[in-house]
């Protein structure tokens, strides 16, 4: 009896050890830093363990999620914009029904510490600051996409900033800035702020904002699929709210 008393306690206590998985997480910027500020608390509170692979919502890029998953690479949990999502759910990348919405990001611009500050609250400050950067840097995903594709033409002056403007793949545009090979950057706020060494110009005038919702869902090849659940509604709850608005992002309302 005794024997079948110490076994059964040594069970238990490693129950929790048995129930740990490794999670995969595929993240794109957007969500980035406030994934980091996160991972470790759901790491320590459930005894998962998260492998992270970080690239683009979109794009050329080798590392960008959807070519990631194109190869065949493997994940529990997909973290990107959620126009992104929906186009890999299309393809069969994301579990139907599993997409869960995390924050709204707003696109904003940095400069080099100590550089030009230039006004871009209004549509006519930022197109001065378009003209008068002698160099431009942009993302390779959604921000860098409404940039190049829709906002310097609807300024009038794709024909001038698009042969100074240079498009960041695999990087973070404020680590170009910040080594000073670009003058002015763009990327999503919650790209910028975490960078040392820049100034922070502040969000797009409203007026020419464009709002991304970054979203997780689980990859249609998840092995850990009720961890993956478990990660995205601790993503999604109350914990993370805090952490999201320190880092310009704006929290889905539950």
């Amino acid at each position: 009896m005794l024997r079948r008393f110490v076994l059964l306690a040594a069970l238990v206590l490693a129950a929790p050890a048995l129930r740990a998985a490794e999670i995969t997480v595929m993240t794109s910027g957007g969500f980035n830093a406030a994934y980091e500020a996160l991972a470790p608390v759901f790491e320590r509170e459930t005894g998962h363990r998260l492998v992270t692979l970080r690239g683009a919502s979109m794009g050329a890029a080798p590392d960008a999620i959807p070519n990631r998953l194109a190869r065949g690479e493997a994940a529990d949990v997909l973290i990107l914009a959620a126009e992104a999502l929906d186009a890999l759910a299309q393809r069969g990348f994301v579990r139907p029904g599993s997409r869960t919405d995390l924050v709204v990001s707003r696109i904003g611009a940095s400069v080099r510490a100590g550089g030009p500050r230039w006004d871009i609250s209004t549509e006519e400050g930022l197109r001065r600051a378009l003209l008068e950067a002698p160099s431009i840097a942009y993302s390779a995903s959604a921000s860098g996409e409404y940039l190049s594709r829709e906002l310097f033409a609807r300024l009038g002056l794709a024909e001038l900033v698009m042969p100074k403007a240079r498009r960041i793949y695999s990087e973070r545009v404020g680590s170009v800035v910040a080594r000073g090979e670009a003058a002015l950057g763009f990327q999503q706020i919650s790209e910028l702020l975490p960078i040392a060494g820049l100034d922070f110009l502040g969000p797009l005038p409203e007026s020419l904002q464009r709002v991304t919702v970054f979203s997780a869902g689980i990859a249609a090849n998840a092995r850990e699929e009720e961890a993956a659940r478990a990660l995205i509604e601790f993503l999604a709850g109350p914990r993370a709210y805090e952490a999201a608005r320190a880092l310009g992002l704006d929290p889905i309302a539950r």
